[in-house]
């Protein structure tokens, strides 16, 4: 593993990372600042509250890409170990929620840690790409299926993943980060006052 590339790709999956996607869009699309929008939250959910699924979609997907090219292009292109790719990764995330192009403020990572697990373990992707989807179908809570889909993700790279075993730690301290950043919406979802997908409070208002 070569140290200077290493570094290299650190720099790069934190930069990668903290491209702040949603804001950028809102900003071009309205001129105004995503962060007074909505929640004020600076992810894909919140663009789709207020720019709809034309521009969310294509967001959502790039916001996935900030995670998986830090573990699948970066990693191996420094020469990394699957967890230090995954670490990477994990860099990325950080930028997503952590910008430096917006003040240190961004998103809650869901889509930019779904983009991590694609680049280690496609198939515990696609089941916890599916367990989200249920549950916000189910739910219309955004929030919630996005916890669930975290809690579901160790078990799901641990089955269907078993070449992937070694990382799996990786991936539940993973989840515990993403619920964390979940947590004011948790207090919310335990008071009854957490947004439906596609309404808003504010947007009401």
């Amino acid at each position: 593993m070569s140290v200077s590339r290493l570094l290299i790709a650190i720099v790069a999956a934190y930069l990668l990372g903290s491209i702040p996607t949603s804001y950028w869009v809102v900003r071009l699309v309205k001129g105004v600042d995503l962060r007074t929008l909505g929640s004020g939250n600076l992810g894909a959910t919140n663009l789709y509250r207020v720019l709809g699924w034309r521009f969310a979609v294509p967001v959502a997907a790039f916001d996935t890409l900030k995670g998986a090219v830090p573990v699948a292009v970066f990693g191996p292109w420094a020469g990394a170990s699957i967890a230090i790719s995954v670490a990477l990764g994990v860099v990325a995330l950080f930028g997503h929620v952590c910008s430096v192009f917006v003040g240190f403020r961004g998103g809650k990572g869901v889509a930019t840690g779904a983009g991590i697990v694609l680049g280690v373990a496609p198939w515990a992707f696609l089941a916890v790409l599916g367990v989200w989807g249920v549950t916000t179908g189910l739910t219309g809570y955004v929030s919630l299926a996005s916890v669930i889909a975290a809690l579901a993700l160790a078990p799901a790279i641990w089955f269907l993943e078993p070449m992937r075993r070694d990382v799996v730690g990786w991936f539940a301290a993973l989840a515990v980060v993403v619920i964390w950043l979940h947590r004011a919406n948790i207090k919310r979802l335990a008071r009854g006052t957490e947004n439906r997908f596609g309404r808003s409070r504010g947007a009401a208002a």
